[in-house]
């Protein structure tokens, strides 16, 4: 016999399970599923033997496994960056006040460039469970949470990367620490008072402090939520040396051939001075056959000269006489599917005795 407190439990029940979970915050694929990482490598508009759109990009994650041109525009609403940051406009994440939002820009959009910040580009959204860290090389990107996503018209010229990582509560820590280093222009950002016990260095930071320094540079291991291991460089403007050369090459006990937008008469040559050298590439072959010179990519990112060192980097500087006095970082991995994937790109580089080679 059916009583009614049995009946009313039981409907009870039903509807409890049929209530939609709410979903972590996490990096999203192509079709918006969570992933533990992506890469996006934005194509320039001027290639070697053709001018494109802009707007196309490839695609890279674990499931993957290598490059896949991206059936979506970069500024269509649809797409594994678009939904990533829907997370934060969509969800009406930055009216909330039970996660973390920061979106960082030393060229913000629609606010006058200022050179007294890191050169630096990124989005962090983050709950008490997990979030995102999206590090990336877009001037003037992304828009204003209540304005949605758009891609700005100035970041269609030249090729651009962005790195997204996922990760649990306890790594933001970590990574509130490393942004003092960078010093980077937060343009729009929320933390809650819940959090600014735990993130102090965030809150300064959102409120337009300039935090004080223990040191001039700083080196972090990071742990994404499925266990890839990152490590984040960081440097401030008082470490007042190229960070691929005079740093990073030599932690990593590896020559680089790094990636990243010199303008004529302010780049660094390659550089064999130290125990590791860092050598410049000036050519990119996509998986396509598509090539493009370095100067229309505006991207920064190096790899391991030598095939076993398996050594990716992503991140904020280029090697630039200029940007020696900048604060900004690097986000290093020894994942071998981002090392393969970024060290068939090299088409050409220059060694130390300026020879090219492939």
């Amino acid at each position: 016999m059916v009583t009614r407190f049995t009946l009313c439990c039981q409907i009870a029940l039903l509807l409890f399970t049929c209530l939609p979970c709410a979903a972590d915050i996490s990096c999203l694929n192509e079709e918006g599923n969570p992933v533990d990482w992506f890469v996006i490598y934005k194509l320039p508009k001027y290639k070697l033997d053709e001018v494109g759109s802009g707007v196309e990009y490839m695609y890279l994650d674990e499931s993957v496994a290598r490059w896949q041109m991206s059936k979506y525009m970069i500024n269509s609403s649809q797409g594994a960056i678009a939904n990533t940051l829907n997370q934060l406009y969509m969800g009406k994440a930055y009216m909330a006040n039970s996660s973390v939002y920061v979106l960082y820009n030393d060229g913000p959009p629609d606010l006058k460039y200022i050179q007294a910040y890191g050169h630096t580009k990124g989005v962090l959204l983050f709950d008490r469970a997990q979030g995102f860290w999206l590090s990336h090389s877009i001037p003037h990107f992304p828009s204003f949470p209540e304005r949605g996503y758009i891609y700005p018209s100035s970041g269609k010229l030249n090729g651009q990367t962005m790195l997204c990582m996922t990760y649990q509560y306890a790594q933001f820590l970590k990574i509130a620490q490393q942004l003092e280093y960078l010093y980077p222009r937060f343009y729009n950002c929320s933390v809650p008072t819940a959090f600014s016990a735990d993130l102090p260095q965030l809150a300064k930071l959102c409120e337009g402090s300039k935090p004080a320094l223990a040191s001039d540079k700083n080196m972090q291991p990071l742990v994404s939520s499925q266990g890839e291991k990152f490590t984040s460089f960081v440097k401030s403007k008082h470490f007042v040396e190229d960070i691929y050369t005079g740093w990073v090459a030599q932690v990593l006990d590896a020559d680089l051939l790094v990636e990243s937008w010199q303008t004529q008469g302010h780049d660094l040559p390659s550089n064999c001075s130290l125990p590791r050298h860092t050598m410049n590439i000036k050519r990119i072959r996509l998986p396509t056959s598509v090539r493009f010179r370095s100067y229309f990519d505006h991207s920064k990112w190096c790899v391991s000269q030598a095939y076993e060192d398996q050594v990716t980097c992503l991140g904020d500087l280029n090697r630039e006489w200029a940007q020696k006095w900048r604060g900004g970082g690097l986000i290093c991995s020894y994942n071998p599917v981002i090392y393969k994937a970024f060290r068939q790109l090299v088409e050409w580089y220059i060694s130390c005795r300026m020879t090219g080679h492939d």
